[in-house]
């Protein structure tokens, strides 16, 4: 009767055990994954560089439309 008692703790103890390493091993593949993805973006957007529009940058008539 004692042994059932610990068989079944300890079932549920490895079950606990490979649930959490399952779940980390998901989490860890997902960080991998968002990592590569914004590398990715990042060389993209280095590459091409966007074009601003003139009123947006020092342009003379900028300062006063905001006034």
């Amino acid at each position: 009767m004692v042994s059932e008692e610990v068989g079944t703790k300890l079932v549920r103890f490895l079950y606990f055990v490979g649930a959490g390493i399952i779940c980390t091993k998901g989490i860890n593949l997902w960080r991998d994954y968002e990592r590569k993805t914004t590398a990715v973006n990042s060389e993209v957007t280095s590459q091409t560089t966007p074009q601003t529009p003139t009123e947006m940058v020092n342009a003379p008539g900028a300062a006063a439309s905001k006034s």
